[in-house]
């Protein structure tokens, strides 16, 4: 069940929850507990040594300013592209470069090896390049042939 609470933004752009007992925590932050499977399902606000100090059952049940509020601090902390197409591989062994279409624009990255590749579902890949930057395919089944062919050389 969703916590009840307050939540403005401080002048310094920090994030202050207000507890109905009266508590003040100043600077959470917003922690998707699902960012893949349920991106909008099972926030935890959390203090700035960790500690949840609430929950958001989904943001929609928010009210507007508060939910608006946790939608643009996710969002600023979040980067996740998510792969359209792969375009090439400098090479089916790794180390090497792919060159990919993604939501946020074409790039270039260093796969440092297949375990790199984790399969979140039958149909949802999560590959991390050497630089720790995640990307996501959401659907294989939604990929171009080509690029199909490319991620099963390496499955």
């Amino acid at each position: 069940m969703t916590t009840t609470f307050e939540l403005i933004r401080n002048p310094f752009g920090r994030l202050v929850l207000t507890t109905t007992e009266g508590v003040v925590h100043e600077g959470v932050s917003p922690v998707r507990a699902f960012p893949v499977q349920a991106p909008e399902d099972g926030i935890s606000l959390l203090n700035t040594d960790g500690k949840e100090v609430a929950w958001i059952d989904v943001i929609s049940d928010l009210p507007p300013a508060i939910g608006a509020l946790v939608s643009e601090e996710l969002s600023g902390r979040e980067f996740m592209p998510e792969i359209a197409r792969i375009n090439s591989v400098t090479s089916y062994a790794t180390p090497c470069t792919w060159n990919v279409a993604t939501d946020r624009g074409d790039t270039e990255f260093v796969l440092r090896g297949e375990e790199d590749i984790r399969r979140l579902t039958i149909d949802t890949l999560l590959i991390s390049d050497i630089h720790g930057i995640h990307y996501l395919i959401r659907d294989l089944r939604e990929l171009d042939k080509h690029s199909k062919k490319i991620i099963d050389r390496f499955l």
